[in-house]
């Protein structure tokens, strides 16, 4: 990268995306680039210069239509949906992806023989490509009150990327998608959404209709099932087994 200075400094921050487009801000004013970008849950190297950097909602503002406008709307989405991801250390790769593309502008959209591009490329095809898959395995079920819940455990932060989809194709209905790994919960009113921690929600009993319908849809999965044409590799290729655990029906009898 041109003219860059990397100092031996990590950077703490909020852990949101607004938090690290102002980091980005920065870094794009004075030409430095950390070498570590955490949050405050990160276990602290008494070995290691740290630096605290609070949001600022106007400098993250700036960058946010800077990137549009001089880079691409390909790059932020990149870097949005590899911030949702599990990869260790994907806020540095961010920041210097998009500082390399205020560098180059949209040509960065096509530069995979840069090892950044590609790494991004790539994290970002993981994390769509298990949203993509949630969308067909997310199974809500009705609660007592009438709203409808659903539990993923998912290697990726794709919660908020699912909420839009359902929201678009369940839209007059009352629901939660609970993210177990992450204990946070996306609830949706017919009207707006929000996304908050949810350790505590437990689900007692279910309604008889509820209950009813599961065994209707586990006989009609399991009746169709052809058993000498079974094949279980197959299978896991498009049903990943650890979002079995998920599943109304039981995958594992079939």
């Amino acid at each position: 990268m041109f003219n860059w200075k990397f100092i031996d400094t990590a950077y703490i921050y909020d852990g949101t995306f607004d938090g690290l487009l102002t980091i980005v801000f920065n870094s794009y004013i004075s030409k430095i680039i950390p070498n570590r970008i955490v949050t405050s849950e990160f276990e602290i190297d008494l070995f290691c210069n740290y630096e605290l950097l609070e949001t600022d909602f106007e400098k993250s503002k700036r960058i946010y239509n800077g990137i549009v406008k001089n880079i691409s709307f390909h790059a932020l989405s990149t870097a949005y949906n590899v911030f949702l991801s599990n990869i260790p250390n994907k806020e540095i790769t961010i920041v210097k992806y998009l500082l390399l593309g205020f560098e180059i502008g949209n040509k960065i959209d096509h530069l995979l023989t840069n090892d950044i591009v590609l790494n991004m490329e790539k994290t970002k095809k993981r994390v769509f490509g298990e949203y993509h898959r949630l969308c067909g395995l997310v199974r809500f079920m009705k609660l007592q009150n009438g709203m409808f819940y659903a539990k993923i455990h998912p290697d990726n932060n794709v919660l908020e990327l699912l909420g839009h989809h359902f929201i678009s194709r369940l839209p007059n209905e009352n629901f939660i998608i609970h993210d177990k790994n992450r204990n946070i919960a996306l609830l949706y009113n017919t009207k707006e959404y929000l996304i908050t921690e949810a350790s505590n929600i437990k689900i007692s009993s279910l309604p008889e209709e509820e209950l009813y319908y599961q065994n209707l849809w586990n006989c009609f999965y399991h009746s169709i099932g052809i058993k000498e044409r079974k094949n279980s590799r197959l299978r896991m290729q498009f049903m990943p087994k650890k979002y079995w655990q998920d599943l109304v029906e039981n995958v594992e009898c079939n």
